[in-house]
């Protein structure tokens, strides 16, 4: 595969540092899998890209402050609470005068999220505005379907995802690896959706929304929200090689997860359940913090 781009190494990495959906959790039936919620960190080489500024964007800031570029590509799947709401806590980068932090917003026909955030963190629902912070923001809008292409020439692909008030899914495609962020989504009847299964085709690692199990959704159906099985028929019928599960719903304990972990493998030996902090490098055997499954994302052809 040709880059489009110039890279200075071809890995791909991502890392997960907020996973669970709705709001925060704490204690110790969630220590395995944490409670942050959603932000991940995306590496194309020493490229940077952040994706959603949950409650896990601020554990982000507070460790990786060396290796903070200036400017910061902060990309919403869509401006939801548990989303949005580490903003103002994204340590140095906020209190850091010389830094630009640039969000991209495509789930809003068009339009920014600088009025969204602007409503958002202003009182009385937060004490200041984010115009009194050191950082400046730069706020882009697109429409999800339309590829994001960045000044140093990078390109990421975008698609629509069936959520209240709309949500935007990412690819990165790196070194001929090729990693796709799909949350936060609602399956439809028709499913695997053949557009969804282009767009993730033969995915090296396929991230995505199982917020509820089965017997959860019929109650929380018009959420906006999937289950781990219709992610296993997606990534099987897109060729995905692994898949890994986000958006874990508050309630749902480490012993409660684990269990669903191993019904999981015994259809998709390669999916697992996201734990935050875990790291992976796409097309290398994955590793973590904590003790998550052993397994090898194979490289792309």
């Amino acid at each position: 595969m040709t880059l489009p781009y110039p890279a200075k190494d071809d890995s791909l990495v991502l890392r997960f540092w907020g996973v669970r959906g709705s709001t925060p959790v704490s204690g110790p039936e969630n220590a395995e899998f944490g409670g942050n919620t959603p932000c991940l960190e995306i590496r194309c080489g020493e490229r940077l890209f952040v994706i959603d500024a949950g409650s896990g964007l601020g554990a982000f800031g507070r460790n990786c402050r060396e290796s903070l570029p200036q400017d910061i590509d902060l990309l919403f799947s869509h401006l939801h609470l548990d989303h949005t709401s580490g903003l103002p806590f994204f340590k140095p980068a906020v209190l850091d005068g010389a830094r630009t932090i640039h969000t991209y917003c495509g789930n809003l026909d068009g339009a920014s999220a600088e009025d969204a955030l602007g409503r958002l963190f202003s009182p009385p629902l937060f004490p200041v505005t984010l115009d009194v912070l050191p950082c400046s923001f730069a706020h882009h809008g697109f429409r999800a379907g339309e590829p994001l292409t960045f000044a140093d020439g990078i390109r990421v692909d975008t698609i629509l995802l069936d959520h209240p008030q709309g949500s935007t899914g990412y690819r990165f495609d790196h070194g001929g690896k090729r990693l796709c962020v799909i949350s936060d989504i609602e399956h439809g009847v028709n499913w695997p959706d053949p557009d969804l299964c282009r767009f993730v085709e033969g995915a090296d690692l396929l991230v995505y929304d199982g917020m509820f199990t089965e017997g959860e959704y019929p109650c929380c159906k018009g959420w906006g929200h999937s289950t781990w099985q219709k992610g296993v028929e997606l990534a099987k019928g897109a060729g995905a090689k692994a898949l890994a599960i986000i958006h874990l719903h508050p309630c749902h304990s480490d012993v409660q997860l684990r269990s669903v972990e191993a019904e999981m493998q015994a259809e998709m030996p390669t999916a697992f359940i996201a734990r935050e902090r875990q790291s992976i490098e796409v097309g290398r055997p994955l590793v973590g913090l904590t003790e998550p499954p052993v397994l090898t994302l194979a490289r792309r052809a």
